[in-house]
């Protein structure tokens, strides 16, 4: 049976490029360059456990102010065609929205499906935080920080300075870092996770971290039926069975 292929990502976009007015809360009047994703940082966890990045300048043909991500977005294609389980921080309203509209801009098919867990969604579904940000989850947690930047590490990467790629990527790559860790501390809390089992074939696996490792623990009752709980020895998330030990021929009215 073949592990879930699960990939935690992070994008950083260059800025769209307009001419306005004035500078304060101001209608842009036309764009001049509109943005694209410059870097990508990923942990593919069905290839080595390291975290790897992609920027503008690894492919031919770079040059100093390119918003040429073509050949960017197609290995970022190809890592999400792979993947059966893709994992980002905002990544439903941000990440992933972006990279769809670069797959649609430059003409590419929809990749095969992946399911998407977004660990800021999470946090403000299953917890209560003073911020849902990665940095402060981060921080809260004791895991660390974002590397600090500003918009001047952006405009030297426009401007082809190497030492701002540089810091560019670990700055995405330090977001990868923070994500699975984050991940990892929600995991058990996660209660619709995609489940591991179908993917695997597994009959009894966890269904947010794929352990087999489960024990009985008390029954779960439903609104007609209840289920032999379990839960996980390795994550420490709780599941059923799904098959009843007990049920009832009366429900609630409405």
């Amino acid at each position: 049976m073949s592990e879930p292929k699960i990939l935690f990502l992070d994008i950083e976009t260059f800025p769209n490029i307009g001419f306005t007015w004035g500078k304060w809360q101001q209608d842009v009047i036309a764009f001049q360059q509109q943005t694209c994703i410059a870097t990508f940082a990923y942990l593919a966890k069905w290839q080595r456990n390291a975290v790897y990045a992609k920027k503008l300048p690894d492919y031919k043909g770079y040059k100093a102010g390119s918003y040429d991500d073509k050949k960017l977005v197609a290995d970022l294609w190809n890592l999400l065609d792979e993947a059966d389980i893709a994992i980002a921080h905002n990544g439903k309203d941000f990440d992933f929205r972006v990279i769809t509209g670069r797959f649609l801009f430059h003409g590419m098919k929809p990749p095969s499906p992946y399911k998407i867990v977004d660990t800021k969604l999470i946090s403000s579904r299953v917890a209560r935080f003073n911020s849902n940000a990665l940095n402060d989850l981060g921080q809260h947690f004791g895991f660390g920080k974002k590397i600090k930047t500003d918009f001047d590490l952006w405009l030297g990467c426009i401007r082809g300075d190497m030492e701002c790629w540089k810091r560019m990527v670990g700055y995405n790559v330090q977001d990868v870092i923070l994500l699975e860790k984050v991940y990892n501390r929600f995991l058990p809390f996660i209660n619709d996770h995609p489940n591991h089992g179908l993917i695997t074939g597994e009959e009894r696996a966890c269904p947010k971290c794929g352990s087999t490792r489960l024990k009985s623990k008390g029954i779960v009752y439903c609104v007609t039926r209840s289920y032999r709980s379990l839960i996980c020895c390795n994550c420490g998330g709780y599941a059923r069975e799904t098959v009843s030990v007990g049920k009832t021929k009366t429900t609630n009215c409405g």
